[in-house]
């Protein structure tokens, strides 16, 4: 048996066993039960702890018979300890089990200081009823922790600095026995920042013990805003999944056998997803993580066989991360085998926009409007160059990189399931590239020609698919149109049959809903499309596709339930980048910049 067909038998067997364990466990809404449940009792401490008049249950207090010091040390542990099962109920809810240990500590803490304080023994039954739940169905909790970095130790700092803050303010303000009678917002504020830091602020209290309460919540505010960043800064870096060397070599061997079946396929080996093997090799799934999606994109690359003994890999990956699986743009077949060996459901997103070269001609009425903007085009003095990126010089290869990257919209290079998001690269010579030019007029920089690009990643022997569109902002219109033309006219030649052109989203919609005899449903809906259609490229795409007849390929969305489509499609257009999060990078633009260009160092090194 070869080496790329080996089976990783330790890590099958430890997915099977993971398949087995979800497998029996019939209780999987208890998770998110218990993360509520936290969610409450954490925001019933944190109100006991600010409110001094609040209690769920009028007893007989201890407080009067021990020192102010232990009952305001007990409030402010109280604080702390709710602000904690507020911060992990979410990754309760998920399954996480760093969570799962956590609130199991803090609970019976939480319990005992309610009855040190306030001899609250409703609360702290709710709490130990609580963890003896966790306790019985511990194996409930089994997922692994999301890959992490030292960014999330600054996000943490913000947000949870800015609702120290808030809440410090409320316990000033709910503090009404002050020297200063009723003191300014800015002195409020003072006194919080001063407290967060253990420092007495300006606002002195005629009692003792309500100073020392309110001086111990803030310092406990801000002690626990600083060690949860510590730990954040401080722990190992679990960096993101990223396509390794030898995972592309064999992702690489399965489209030079099988990559004609999806013009998806060459997607796979973007350089930011991570990919995972069927237990034979045969198959493989690359995918994101985003916002606890585990989001994958098109078919499954390798033998159709293959592709149920990767879709359980993927799947158990899943469980064992509590992540949410999901799957853009995959065929009809690939829907079908997801559906049926996941359990999952699917609902069609769009149409891919596919072009036979053997057929296609500029003739006749349907392309009358296209026949004429390609030549008013070319009589402005345009013309177009198809070439395989192999046959580029470096220098035109940092020349098309660098315009490429300058006629970017945006500061952020977008795409996930229809973009490479490199250009030049070593490996990616059989990739086609059609460039626009036009000769410099009087004035110009000798040599500044080009004016439009479009790239094409290969598609099995005789097919490509687009992977990037771009123009000169200041060019002519229909510029686009004449390099689609030319792709289609020229790249016969070089053996191709199959062009695959942009993804119309929800295009059997758009076009229905434009039929006489559309009823009001499909009409409406086909409204929002057209209204939405002013932030995204949804009716444009479809109308800029179908003037060049193509035949429609419908794909689809793999979900698990109805519920998680919301945050699918959030986390979709984070892939995508069309929303994006997190904290700012130092050196960012420089980075996206040189994504292009970074390739074609390297080959100039080499060289």
């Amino acid at each position: 048996m070869s080496a790329e067909t080996t089976p990783d038998t330790s890590r099958t067997r430890g997915l099977q066993g993971l398949r087995h364990q979800a497998a029996a466990v019939p209780r999987r809404w208890l998770p998110t039960a218990v993360g509520y449940a936290c969610l409450a009792i954490g925001l019933v401490d944190i109100a006991c702890a600010v409110f001094p008049k609040l209690r769920l249950t009028r007893m007989h207090s201890w407080a009067g018979q021990l020192p102010g010091g232990a009952t305001s040390l007990a409030a402010a542990g109280t604080l702390m300890v709710g602000m904690l099962l507020v911060l992990l109920a979410h990754a309760l809810r998920r399954r996480k089990t760093r969570a799962w240990r956590a609130v199991c500590v803090l609970l019976p803490v939480g319990a005992a200081l309610h009855l040190l304080r306030w001899h609250q023994y409703g609360q702290a039954a709710v709490s130990l009823a609580l963890l003896a739940v966790m306790l019985v169905h511990r194996r409930e909790f089994y997922a692994k922790a999301d890959p992490r970095t030292r960014w999330r130790a600054v996000l943490n700092f913000v947000v949870l600095g800015t609702v120290s803050v808030l809440l410090g303010l409320l316990i000033v303000s709910v503090r009404w026995k002050a020297e200063l009678g009723d003191p300014s917002l800015f002195q409020r504020l003072e006194h919080v920042g001063y407290g967060l830091f253990g420092f007495e602020g300006p606002i002195h209290y005629t009692s003792d013990r309500v100073g020392d309460l309110v001086g111990y919540s803030l310092g406990a505010l801000g002690l626990l805003t600083a060690l949860t960043t510590a730990y954040l800064a401080l722990r190992p870096e679990k960096p993101e999944p990223e396509l390794t060397p030898e995972d592309e070599l064999r992702v690489r061997e399965l489209l030079g056998r099988h990559g004609r079946r999806d013009s998806l396929g060459y997607f796979a080996l973007r350089r930011d997803k991570s990919v995972l093997f069927s237990p034979t090799g045969k198959a493989a799934i690359s995918y994101r993580v985003v916002s606890g999606v585990m989001l994958a994109s098109g078919d499954p690359v390798g033998d159709v066989e293959a592709w149920p003994g990767a879709i359980k890999v993927f799947m158990a990956t899943a469980r064992e991360h509590a992540w949410v699986p999901a799957v853009m743009g995959c065929s009809e077949v690939g829907g079908e085998v997801w559906t049926r060996e996941a359990g999952l459901d699917a609902l069609e997103l769009g149409d891919e926009a596919i072009v036979d070269t053997s057929t296609f001609s500029l003739s006749g009425r349907a392309m009358r409007n296209v026949r004429q903007m390609v030549k008013r085009i070319e009589r402005n003095g345009y013309s177009c160059r198809v070439r395989r990126v192999g046959d580029l010089t470096l220098e035109e290869k940092r020349q098309i990189g660098d315009a490429a990257a300058r006629w970017r919209g945006t500061d952020t290079e977008r795409g996930f399931s229809m973009a490479l998001g490199r250009f030049g690269d070593a490996g990616d010579d059989a990739c086609v590239v059609v460039t626009a030019h036009k000769a410099p007029e009087e004035g110009e920089p000798a040599g500044d020609d080009l004016k439009a690009v479009l790239h094409f990643v290969p598609w099995g022997e005789d097919g490509i698919s687009l992977e990037l569109m771009r123009r000169d902002r200041e060019a002519d219109p229909g510029l686009n149109e004449l390099l689609i033309v030319a792709a289609l006219q020229e790249v016969g030649a070089m053996g191709v049959r199959r062009v695959s052109l942009n993804f119309a989203m929800f295009r059997s919609a758009l076009a229905r809903g434009e039929r006489i005899g559309a009823g009001p449903v499909l009409r409406a809906w086909r409204g929002l499309l057209v209204f939405l259609s002013r932030w995204f490229q949804i009716e444009s795409l479809y109308k800029f596709n179908a003037k060049f007849q193509p035949d429609w390929e419908p794909r689809f969305l793999v979900y698990p339930h109805t519920r998680d489509l919301p945050r699918i499609g959030f986390a979709a257009m984070q892939a995508e980048a069309f929303i994006t999060l997190g904290m700012p990078r130092f050196g960012r633009k420089r980075q996206r910049e040189g994504l292009m260009r970074e390739p074609v160092a390297q080959l100039e090194r080499a060289a």
